[in-house]
Parts: C-alpha cells; structure tokens; sequence
C-alpha cells in the first residue's frame, strides 16, 4: 500500500515526485515508456515563458509566474543548463500595436517584471535579423532558454536519491475505488494506493474519466519543429515571437541552451494521442511562417525535424484538483504550454495539497542537491587533461558533434534512473543530437551499452518497447 501513486514520468509528475521526497512518505511513480521524459516533454520549445500571455486569475498565470521565479534557483541546486536570455513578441502591423499593449497590461497583473514596448530602432539594435517590417515588439527580459530533458531528468533523479519508487516499462491500464483508496492495474501488476496523483499528459482525462463522473476532454494538439545546425544558432539571441493566436504562440524562432536554432511549432489539433510524426503541410508551413519575424533563416541548415503533443483541455486552463466524486484522486492534467515553465511550481502545488490530505512531516534525510553529469568541454585544459589521465574514458570521443566521451556516456548509465536505450544516453548526454543525428556514434554507444548493461545488441532499443536497433543477423555474430 503506498500513500501517494504519481501516474507519468514527464516534467510535471517528476516535480511532483521531487517535491514529495521533501516528506516522510511511501510514494512511487508509474511510466508506460522505457525512460522519464518520453512524452509530451521531451519535445517542446524549451522555453521558459515570461508569463505575460496566459489570463489573469489563471492557474496558468500564477504557475507560469511562479516557475519562472523557481527556474533559477532550481537550476543551481539540480545542476542543469538554464539561461534568462530573455524574448520579444514582433509586432509587423499598426493595427497590432494594440495587442501588444494588452500582452503588456496582461502581464504586469500577472506579476512579471521588466516588461517594455520596444521601438522599431530599439528592436532593430538588438535583434538585427528581425523581419524590417518590425514597428514595435514587447520585451520580456524574464524569459529564458532550458534543456527540456535535463530538467525532467534532473527531477527524477533527485526523486529517485530521496526515495521515490520508479517503476518504467509500466503501462497503467486500470484504477477503480476501493476504500481505502485506489486499485491500479498495470502491465507489470497491481498496485494500492490511498492517493493518486494523474500527471498522464494527453491521457490524463482516460483516468480521470476511469473514476470520476465529471469528464475531462485532453485533445492532443500537435506541434512540429525544424532544429538548426549551431552554425545558425546565432541567427537571434532571443526566443523571437509572433502575436499569439487562439491556437497559441504562433511560429517562433529561438536559440537553444545547447546552441542550436529552433523553428516551430505548428498547432493541429489531432485524435491519436501517439501522432508525433512530422507531415509535410506542417513542416511546409514552418517555413513560410517562420521567416514572416525573422530575415534569411538558413533553412538549409536543418538537422532533424520533431513533433510533440501537447495536452490541451477543453477549458484552456491547468486542472490542478481533487475530483470531487473521487476523493483521493488529484489531477494534474492538461498540462500543455506554458507546462515546462510551470513545471517547478505545480510540483510545489501538487505536494502542499498532499501534505495536507496525508498530515506528512518532513523528511530528515531530504537532500535537495544533485550534481548532472560533468561536461569536460566546461573545464581547462590542465583540468581537462588531469581528468583523462584519473580516468581515460574522459578522452576517448564517441560522439564527435557534440564532442561526447566514453566517461560522459558511463555516467549518463551507470546514475539513478540511468539510461538504457540510445535515446536514453542521448537525453542525458547529447551523444547524437549533433549535426549527423546518430550516423556515426551509434553503433559505438550500442557497444558501451550492452557492456555495461549486459544487454544483448539484438535487444538494444532506440527508444524501449519494438524500437530494436538491429534486425535479421545471427545471434551467434555477437
């Protein structure tokens, strides 16, 4: 019996767990896929939104606020790359000048800081590769740049060392009332629990609807992206958007954490909640959109295109409660933009509705610090060399793009919740994100993997379940 069942290991669920471990309580968190970070959180923005664009008395508008404001400090004591470069909403249009007055007014009650109404010169000096159609744009000096699947993974992990149970590979399948709290079927078993925690992403409303009468609707809204070569990493220095629609943001263009550029995302409301392949009408519309904000985007040097989901509910708001018909049963659902953002502060949320329902007391052991996986490319040379000769695997380069050793790779494996798929090595290390996508690394991290996982190179996966990296060769090659 545990007290708490956190259903999905995305950004908000492992919030939700991190923030948990800071009390004495048996809780665990149950993920369908092979890895955290699998679903609508491993493919996003990475962005951290300034807050100004969600409505006021929101809890989009006071999450978003809130997270921004944790961002920082959390970044410090989880280890991972975060960075206020700050963003401007172009506006090309003098019946425009209007709406980024409201964005504006918008955000001040929201409570964000720093906001102005820049000029066409003002823009023009800081962001020269603007579209010179700009007239006005709205600056937001709190917005900032993160690494998506380092935040998630930062979360779990630190999780996992203050005793969060995680259990991957296992696909909830069932939840029915009980009275002493909840049955939940899986793949891999049953499991009980006094309360749940719904963090499911676009199948959040599938359990909520399992135990309550008053339905929830998720309609998965898809997003796709071009990502760039770092060679065009500096086209902006900012996340650079257009004026916001009913459907969200709009195409923006931004740098990465990492130094790319990202392009993106197109919004099309879908029915399969697993529809994240890329289309050729939304990639088309990526570029002609894309360059309407920014001049001579180098299209040509797009590396990978993506797609992801994001869990939108029908009423445009984050359904952050207990079911009332379901006492025991908190949503965390319809997380969709500005989640990742929010993502620090619906942790807090989530584990202050809990701490009040369970009467927890703090945990004595809690330790809220965790180190990421050391980037030699961050120390000297003299540093640098000490490290190879303590531990030669520092210099031996499997991932050439990024610049990614043998060391790097171990760790990424060998941590809490450590990696077990070429995707999993490549969330925690970048080894493959580079500008040949795989092409060269991936055989030699399939060597390092099954050696230290003990995995047979037949049953290496891209990306856990049937995702199998090779195919019809004799099992006695090996």
């Amino acid at each position: 019996m545990y007290d708490v069942i956190i259903i999905g290991a995305g950004v908000s669920g492992c919030a939700v767990a991190r923030e948990l471990s800071r009390y004495q309580v048996k809780a665990c968190v149950l993920e369908k896929a092979e890895d955290v970070c699998c679903g609508t959180s491993k493919a996003n923005s990475g962005i951290v939104h300034a807050g100004y664009d969600a409505m006021p008395g929101t809890l989009m508008a006071k999450l978003n606020v809130r997270g921004n404001h944790l961002m920082g400090e959390l970044s410090e004591e989880l280890d991972f790359p975060f960075s206020r470069k700050g963003s401007l909403v172009i506006c090309r249009e003098k019946d425009g000048l209007h709406r980024l007055e409201e964005l504006k007014e918008r955000g001040e009650k929201n409570g964000v800081e720093g906001l102005k109404i820049l000029d066409r010169e003002q823009v023009l000096a800081i962001e020269p590769n603007v579209s010179k159609d700009v007239i006005a744009a709205l600056y937001a000096p709190s917005a900032g740049l993160v690494c998506p699947f380092s935040l998630n993974i930062a979360l779990a992990e630190n999780a996992n060392e203050n005793g969060i149970e995680f259990y991957l590979d296992t696909e909830v399948q069932k939840i029915r009332k009980t009275e002493l709290g909840f049955w939940v079927q899986t793949s891999r078993g049953d499991y009980e629990t006094r309360y749940i925690v719904n963090a499911a992403g676009v199948y959040a409303d599938q359990f909520h609807n399992m135990v309550s009468e008053k339905k929830l609707n998720i309609t998965p809204r898809k997003g796709e992206y071009y990502l760039l070569d770092k060679s065009a990493g500096t086209q902006v220095t900012r996340t650079i958007f257009a004026l916001p629609t009913n459907f969200g943001k709009g195409i923006l263009v931004t740098p990465t954490i990492h130094g790319n550029l990202l392009v993106g995302p197109t919004a099309a409301d879908i029915e399969d909640k697993e529809g994240t392949n890329t289309t050729a009408d939304g990639l088309a519309a990526i570029a002609e959109k894309a360059g309407q904000n920014v001049s001579g985007l180098p299209l040509k040097k797009v590396i990978t295109s993506f797609a992801g989901l994001r869990a939108h509910e029908d009423g445009h708001d984050f359904v952050i409660e207990e079911a009332n018909d379901a006492p025991g049963f908190i949503d965390c659902a319809g997380i969709e933009s500005p989640g990742l953002t929010s993502a620090p502060a619906i942790g807090e949320m989530v584990a202050e509705i809990l701490r009040k329902k369970l009467g927890l007391t703090e945990n004595p052991h809690f330790q809220g610090r965790r180190k990421g996986i050391l980037d030699p490319s961050k120390l000297s040379m003299e540093e640098r060399n000490e490290l190879i000769q303590k531990n030669p695997a520092y210099g031996n380069i499997i991932c050439r793009c990024e610049m990614i050793s043998e060391g790097e790779i171990l760790d990424s494996i060998h941590r809490p919740l450590g990696a077990r798929s070429l995707d999993g090595v490549k969330r925690r290390t970048r080894a493959g994100m580079g500008r040949c996508q795989s092409g060269f690394c991936s055989p030699r991290t399939m060597e390092i993997l099954s050696r230290e996982c003990g995995i047979p190179m037949e049953e290496l996966t891209k990306s856990g379940g049937e995702s199998r990296l090779i195919a019809g060769t004799n099992k006695d090659s090996f």
